[in-house]
């Protein structure tokens, strides 16, 4: 393969180790991986040479939680919530009836387009879910699509009990027949934790099969209200626990004693109008905090990781670099992917060349420009896939 100079870099920003933000700096990317950081002013040589143009350049965004196979639409239902209908967990119905109708190559279609839109932002690293079939075949093949489209898939079986089944049957499904048809396919099993949802011990009655099926654990807990999710995710060591809006004293100091990280999704929080996860608070606490798009039909219909980032520094209170790095090394601790030699999230000389460009001097521009789309260029393992590379897009660059 062909080893790439990228050079004349307003501001790196790695977040390897305790590195973060640098400049006067460059790199160099051979075979899909990062060869070379160091001084600009005494590169390598390589076979190519990129000028950036005094742009950022940063890890691409770990996308940590998604639900893009689905059909159908909510737009009503978003309408509805807007002039002030509360958000209930039964709105989930009406994407599993349009779902289970949807083609293969209907879903398939969505969820390609869904991740190209991603990509197109900056997204180099993307988890998604099932959970929109809710019986054996249509999560079956649920998790068999998002198994092509996206990097990591998860098991969410136990997304809501669908009409016209007990409770008590339908966890017997989820744990058995569902769990045995999808693991070929997924790497995390998911629950809502939820009311509306599932209860703690539902919750851990689901976890406990998954995990004896070799699944990673994650949770989706605290959303609407207060509840165990949280201390369910740590008791199991899930990855992760993803919402948090709703968090006692005592979920701050279980979190903080483990490795769970919390999962903080600004997008979901205004389109529910939750209060805002603590993302601060958590922080402050010395919690791992991801940040992710939630994207799916109901409750946050968005790709754009930056909006979520321009979200939490302008309402959550955090720093853009703590933003950026909850995007990307948070994201990918969240999916046990932030270390070793497929580690995601982060620049460092061995690891995986998932790198993006903005269109903007610094990371702050993110939020200081909020809305404003900034990826100019993005490398998957070190190719070039946005824009595409051609000699007038190198020249122009």
């Amino acid at each position: 393969m062909t080893s790439e100079l990228i050079t004349d870099i307003g501001e790196l920003s790695t977040f390897a180790d305790h590195e973060d933000r640098r400049t006067n700096v460059a790199l160099v990317i051979d075979n899909g991986r990062i060869a070379w950081i160091g001084d600009a002013e005494h590169p390598p040589v390589a076979d190519v040479r990129t000028s950036v143009g005094g742009r950022a350049v940063l890890p691409g965004w770990v996308d940590s939680h998604s639900h893009l196979v689905f059909a159908g639409d909510r737009s009503a239902e978003f309408e509805a919530r807007m002039a002030g209908t509360k958000y209930a967990a039964g709105g989930i119905s009406t994407t599993v009836n349009a779902t289970r109708a949807a083609t293969d190559a209907q879903l398939e279609s969505n969820l390609r387009a869904l991740r190209d839109e991603a990509r197109a932002q900056g997204t180099t690293f993307l988890e998604t879910k099932t959970g929109y079939g809710l019986d054996v075949e249509t999560e079956r093949r649920s998790a068999e699509i998002a198994s092509r489209g996206a990097d990591v898939v998860t098991f969410l079986g136990a997304h809501l009990v669908p009409d016209g089944i007990s409770a008590r049957d339908y966890l017997d499904l989820v744990t058995g027949p569902m769990l045995a048809a999808v693991t070929p396919w997924v790497s995390f099993i998911d629950v809502f934790c939820e009311r509306g949802a599932f209860n703690v011990e539902q919750s851990r009655e689901v976890l406990l099969a998954g995990r004896a099926a070799g699944l990673g654990l994650r949770v989706h807990g605290n959303q609407l209200g207060h509840g165990g999710g949280v201390a369910l995710a740590v008791e199991l060591g899930a990855a992760s626990v993803d919402h948090c809006n709703y968090l006692t004293p005592a979920d701050f100091d279980a979190l903080a004693a483990s490795d769970t990280v919390a999962t903080v999704l600004p997008a979901c929080d205004l389109s529910t109008r939750e209060p805002l996860a603590p993302a601060r608070a958590l922080l402050d606490a010395g919690i791992t905090v991801a940040i992710a798009t939630n994207c799916n039909p109901g409750t946050s219909y968005t790709t754009s990781m930056q909006f979520c980032i321009a979200t939490a520094v302008l309402q959550m209170h955090l720093t853009v670099e703590e933003a950026v790095r909850a995007a990307t090394r948070g994201g990918a601790r969240a999916l046990g992917r932030d270390s070793g030699a497929d580690a995601v999230g982060s620049l460092r000389v061995g690891g995986r060349a998932d790198l993006q460009v903005l269109d903007a001097p610094s990371i702050s521009h993110i939020a200081y420009r909020p809305g404003v789309p900034l990826t100019a260029a993005t490398w998957l393992l070190g190719q070039r896939v946005l824009p595409a590379v051609t000699r007038a897009a190198r020249a122009a660059f």
